[in-house]
């Protein structure tokens, strides 16, 4: 793996020089576009609007747009400058529990890894985020963006997750959904019964990404000149309307 970048991570008056590595990747399949006509590739030029000639991507530069249209070159110093020690410095504002970090705030995860292979410093917060089961809130600066992070332990790696800043979460108050519906006690009852019965401990090992597996099936098939057998959707039978009915038969069928 190739580090994306490299600086410390801060707590107290403790520092640990670390790199990022990207800890996740894609599974799905890369898919080219073609022009239906003779199947050559389309490809995507950066053209000038002006001379509609293509700009190499060295003299592509990134510019602030100003109300009379006029632009202000930003450059790579530029970002720097900002915030030089967000730049080089994943520092850990506070401590909480990874518990309180809804869901819906996490973006994508890296790997970190010390400069040297034992540092004292690095092992110690590890076993200490375990011990507490708590994670590091911290804010740094990755690819010209600060980003909201949190720092926490994954087996024997510290891992540092991107976390969304509370705007970038839109509101639930355009969403036309109903507070006053009533659920029985007794429908709640079988509803929880229900959930009990699908419980399990976590493990994402047990899924795979099928539908990849089987859209190259297909394309395989075809480029044999064959038609891949496809599965079946089956409709879900019920039969009745009754939610409690319909929980009751769930009950059943799981058991």
């Amino acid at each position: 793996m190739r580090s994306i970048w490299k600086g410390s991570i801060g707590f107290g008056l403790v520092s640990i020089p670390v790199k990022l590595y990207s800890a996740v990747q894609t599974s799905s399949l890369d898919l080219d576009m073609l022009d239906s006509r003779d199947h050559s590739r389309i490809r995507y030029q950066r053209v000038n609007e002006k001379t509609h000639k293509e700009v190499p991507y060295d003299k592509i530069v990134k510019g602030y747009k100003l109300a009379n249209d006029d632009y202000v070159i930003v450059e790579d110093q530029d970002f720097e400058d900002a915030a030089p020690e967000k730049s080089k410095i994943i520092e850990i504002e506070s401590f909480v529990d990874i518990a309180d970090v809804n869901p819906m705030f996490y973006e994508t995860s890296y790997y970190t890894e010390p400069d040297t292979k034992s540092n004292k410093a690095y092992a110690l917060l590890l076993k200490a985020l375990i011990q507490s089961k708590k994670a590091g809130l911290a804010r740094f600066v990755l690819r010209s963006t600060e980003s909201l992070c949190i720092v926490h332990p994954v087996d024997h790696v510290l891992v540092v997750t991107r976390i969304r800043f509370a705007q970038e979460i839109r509101s639930t108050d355009d969403l036309d959904i109903a507070s006053d519906v009533t659920v029985s006690k007794k429908e709640l009852d079988v509803g929880l019964a229900l959930i009990n019965q699908y419980a399990e401990d976590f493990d994402v090992s047990k899924f795979k990404d099928e539908y990849n597996d089987e859209l190259l099936k297909i394309i395989k098939a075809k480029s044999k000149g064959k038609r891949a057998t496809v599965k079946k959707l089956k409709p879900r039978e019920t039969d009745s309307d009754d939610l409690y009915d319909q929980l009751m038969s769930s009950l059943k069928k799981k058991a």
